[in-house]
């Protein structure tokens, strides 16, 4: 594991990372999910992809590379990473993003994108979780921050100020366009039983994306971490 230290809007962002295979000349940076880290990706993939050079970072915020007081956009993470990537000075062959992972890849415009299980296409809230909103919003003229742990998201109890206002500004984001937008080859895999990125959600991203193909695979939110050969399997083939 390294960090590497990158200045943006005059903030200093340390990127934790490690990089497997360095000799090699093909390579492919991987980007988790949100409340996900480096691990994770590493545990999914480090063992195959034998022909890429491997690059699994933090993102600012999660794992071990801190934001202690940034609120940030998914356009600021694209552009950490970017400056991250100058700092290496790698251009990856691909960027693999899970999630909110995803979304920041897409932005960055790779030559191959590979998409697991992205966010960015609006999931309607259940019933409770919009009642749950309504009650908060009603109730916070009159001072509920002590009771304010009920009404949050799970993924957001555990942060800093900079990273829920952060959280906020992602978590509801309509990103069609940006795929539409996208005009390399794509890869897309996905859990025919995700609960967070139905699969419908993958099917309408592959029709945005001209140039894509999508594997539907058994699994959840984190299906990866069981078809972890076959995807880099695939990725091999098809880059």
């Amino acid at each position: 594991m390294a960090i590497s230290e990158v200045t943006y809007n005059g903030k200093v962002f340390p990127i934790s990372y490690i990089i497997q295979n360095p000799s090699l000349q093909k390579s492919i940076l991987f980007l988790h999910g949100w409340g996900s880290n480096k691990e994770i990706m590493k545990q999914a993939f480090g063992a195959h992809l034998k022909d890429f050079k491997q690059i699994f970072i933090d993102m600012p915020g999660f794992g071990q590379s801190p934001n202690e007081d940034s609120t940030l956009t998914t356009k600021d993470y694209a552009n950490i990473v970017e400056l991250f990537l100058q700092k290496i000075n790698i251009t990856p062959t691909a960027i693999a993003g899970h999630s909110f992972g995803g979304k920041v890849a897409t932005l960055m415009q790779p030559q191959n994108l590979v998409l697991l299980s992205s966010a960015g296409v609006l999931v309607p809230k259940p019933f409770k979780i919009r009642a749950k909103i309504a009650i908060f919003k009603a109730l916070k003229p009159f001072g509920i921050a002590k009771i304010r742990k009920f009404f949050i998201a799970d993924d957001a109890k555990s942060m800093n100020s900079a990273m829920y206002e952060t959280f906020k500004n992602v978590v509801d984001e309509e990103f069609e366009e940006n795929f539409a937008n996208y005009n390399n080859k794509a890869l897309l895999f996905w859990g025919i039983s995700d609960t967070a990125t139905p699969l419908w959600t993958a099917q309408k991203i592959a029709k945005l994306i001209k140039n894509s193909k999508l594997y539907e695979l058994e699994g959840d939110h984190f299906f990866f971490l069981n078809h972890g050969s076959f995807i880099a399997k695939t990725i091999s083939e098809e880059l």
